[in-house]
């Protein structure tokens, strides 16, 4: 037994112990090769990391320094980390009780703590794009239609070939068991009475194997990659998840090539003291120098499952995606959730751009859109203007922390149960049924950019418009 006295002495970056579940790892070498650089190590030198470990790193990360364990620290002498940084435990709330997103955010933010908090909710610099998300859809009115038998509504529908029981996909992601144990094995779990598609972050706090290990075989999943200076990482997990069959795409992610400036996940490290945010620590190692031809070509040499981008905001950039199919499936128009660029348009303004001025792009390849959705009605406008799914991810991290699996579970009821309700009042029997002419979208096309030219499918200026 190593006691914890002995460990607190190698404090350094010439000498660094950490205590890892309840084992003292020698980690003095990998200081260099850390992603998330020295520091994000040196912080712990000489005593328990377990807590922000565990909420970070998947556990099978620890094979990556088996060679560098020790042996185990006194029993009596672990701190209990986790414990301390735990809420004051609050009086359970009921789900069925919450009846919108909103009152599951604030359930959620009830009993979380300061770090996970932080890092949910922060977006870059003012959140003036997050806002926009949300806000541009109570922009575009609809148009019902009448005698129209709505008995029935389905929402089934079918996305790359993949049939799904809701139009609605869980976006990726990141660092689930910040606010939940389940992590996203609870969020699958939750999507599984549904059929919701879920897109399985690349910096999950679990890994992509545990995450599907026990859903059925009809269940869809996709996973998020982001490229890695060290190439090899990347080309590592994408042989990890060529063997995962219900992995059906891999959806590369374009909209963050580097992290937001996230005020609140921020001020939570200075408190703390930290070397660096979870946003900071999450994005080390990420490489920002990818370009159409050379990425899509590296990834296509390295997985043959079907392609996503991510992160599409201009028409421009869809028309340009539209020329790599059939290598590209589809296409997610996503400003990361007003975690990157602030002032960068809503997702909505993109889709309306898309109808605008390049409407074969509908034609060419599927167009899936999220950011800011927190109603039914919000995803019913989106689909009414040609997007062909849905997504959503702040709330499934809320419903999560709210109440586990029930809290996931609690949001896509809710939000199925707006659609069916929406639809059958619009006049829409079927996801097929809804159609431009369902909206009223003249509020917002005054804010849609109407620039001086647009491109072809084979990337040249074709036609100017006006200023």
């Amino acid at each position: 037994m190593i006691t914890q006295s002995e460990v607190s002495k190698h404090n350094s970056d010439g000498s660094c112990w950490v205590i890892l579940y309840g084992n003292v790892y020698d980690v003095t070498d990998f200081l260099g090769n850390h992603p998330g650089g020295a520091q994000a190590i040196l912080r712990f030198a000489g005593r328990d990391a377990t807590e922000d470990f565990d909420l970070i790193h998947p556990p099978e990360t620890l094979k990556d320094i088996e060679s560098t364990h020790l042996g185990p620290v006194e029993p009596q002498e672990v701190s209990n980390h986790v414990a301390d940084s735990e809420p004051t435990p609050k009086a359970e709330v009921s789900m069925s009780s919450l009846l919108n997103l909103n009152e599951i955010e604030e359930a959620a933010t009830q009993v979380i703590n300061k770090k996970a908090w932080a890092y949910y909710y922060s977006a870059a610099d003012d959140k003036i794009t997050k806002s926009l998300n949300t806000e541009s859809y109570r922009s575009i009115l609809f148009r019902p239609r009448i005698f129209v038998d709505c008995r029935t509504c389905e929402l089934g529908t079918i996305l790359l070939g993949n049939k799904v029981g809701l139009p609605i996909f869980i976006s990726p992601t990141a660092m689930a068991r910040l606010g939940h144990p389940a992590g996203e094995k609870g969020i699958a779990e939750g999507c599984k009475s549904f059929g919701c598609l879920q897109i399985i972050a690349n910096n999950s706090s679990l890994s992509p194997e545990k995450i599907v290990a026990d859903a059925p075989a009809t269940q869809v999943f996709g996973w998020q990659l982001y490229v890695q200076l060290n190439r090899k990482l990347s080309e590592d997990m994408l042989a990890r998840i060529n063997r995962l069959d219900q992995i059906k795409f891999v959806v590369l992610t374009l909209d963050a090539p580097v992290s937001g400036k996230r005020e609140d996940d921020e001020r939570i490290n200075i408190q703390s003291h930290s070397a660096g945010s979870v946003s900071t620590q999450l994005f080390a190692g990420t490489d920002p120098s990818l370009t159409w031809t050379e990425t899509l070509q590296w990834l296509s040499e390295h997985t043959k499952k079907p392609i996503i981008l991510k992160g599409i905001q201009t028409h421009e950039d869809a028309l340009l995606a539209a020329q790599y199919t059939p290598l590209v499936k589809a296409i997610v128009l996503s400003n990361h959730g007003g975690r990157s660029l602030d002032t960068a348009p809503p997702a909505v303004h993109t889709l309306l751009e898309i109808r605008r001025y390049c409407p074969v792009v509908f034609d060419k390849l599927e167009v899936w859109i999220d950011g800011g959705i927190r109603r039914g009605t919000d995803a019913v406008k989106a689909m009414c203007l040609g997007a062909k799914a849905v997504g959503i991810g702040r709330p499934a991290l809320w419903g999560l922390a709210a109440g586990g699996v029930e809290g996931v579970e609690r949001t896509l009821q809710i939000l199925s149960e707006e659609m069916k309700t929406c639809m059958r009042l619009l006049g829409a029997k079927t996801v097929e049924d809804l159609h431009p002419h369902l909206v009223n979208t003249s509020r917002l096309q005054r804010d849609i950019y109407g620039g001086t030219e647009y491109l072809d499918a084979g990337g040249t200026v074709v036609m100017k418009g006006k200023l």
